[in-house]
């Protein structure tokens, strides 16, 4: 009976210990006491491009015929482009089609409907055009309407390279979290220790248009008037610190 009872104390023994040692192991994988915040930071800049959508769209009894006078007003606009300085890689033909034009006859009240029928076709040719240099930009616009743009007309003022503009918004969204790290350490009574972890939310970011007081007008005094503003590029990034126990 004795060695009954000494073989159960030292099974209870032996679960005990094994208790702690969980209990130690799972303290050791419990998540490291940390603040993680994220930071915003953006710079603005004024642009030095522009691209352009600029869209010739003729209509006519038969395709070939609004194909034509298509055409010819589109190779009228590629040649003044070229002719104020645009280079080839700058002109790109984009979103081209031929399309019927039908009429619905109404419906009859008695018989067979009517189908649609085919009136004529329209042909629809278009460009995405850089403008590297902003003070022509105006005339430009005014030049491709009167050459025979009648649709588009799209702007988006960008910037050729913006890498270092995009790389001080991102010093500043480290900085900005910094700074709520520390802030946030202070007012909890904590002590902040190593960053842990530190990632980036927006990797390509695209520029953001700014209201500008100042307006850049074309010099051209038929030229359209346009205002170029300013860019805002905007970063994200979150950080992670320890908190020092």
């Amino acid at each position: 009976m004795a060695d009954i009872f000494g073989a159960m104390r030292v099974g209870l023994l032996a679960l005990c210990l094994a208790g702690v040692s969980v209990a130690a192991s799972a303290g050791d994988n419990d998540p490291y006491p940390q603040i993680i915040v994220t930071g915003q930071g953006s710079t603005e800049l004024a642009p030095d491009m522009a691209l352009l959508q600029l869209t010739v769209t003729r209509e006519a009894a038969t395709a070939k015929a609004a194909l034509d006078a298509n055409s010819t007003a589109m190779a009228q606009v590629i040649k003044s482009l070229r002719g104020q300085g645009l280079a080839e890689r700058d002109i790109q033909t984009s979103n081209f089609s031929i399309q019927p034009r039908y009429v619905y006859p109404p419906q009859q009240a008695q018989g067979e409907n009517q189908p649609p029928r085919i009136v004529g076709y329209t042909v629809r040719n278009g460009l995405s055009v850089r403008v590297r240099d902003l003070a022509k930009l105006g005339a430009i616009l005014d030049q491709s309407v009167t050459l025979g743009v009648n649709e588009g007309g799209n702007i988006l003022f960008t910037n050729d390279d913006p890498s270092g503009a995009i790389e001080q918004a991102r010093t500043r969204a480290v900085q900005d979290a910094a700074a709520r790290a520390k802030s946030l350490a202070a007012a909890a009574g904590v002590k902040l220790g190593k960053v842990l972890e530190i990632s980036e939310q927006s990797y390509n970011p695209e520029p953001m248009p700014v209201m500008r007081a100042e307006m850049m007008m074309a010099k051209a005094a038929d030229a359209v008037p346009v205002a170029a503003g300013e860019n805002s590029y905007q970063v994200s990034v979150n950080l992670s610190y320890a908190i020092e126990q």
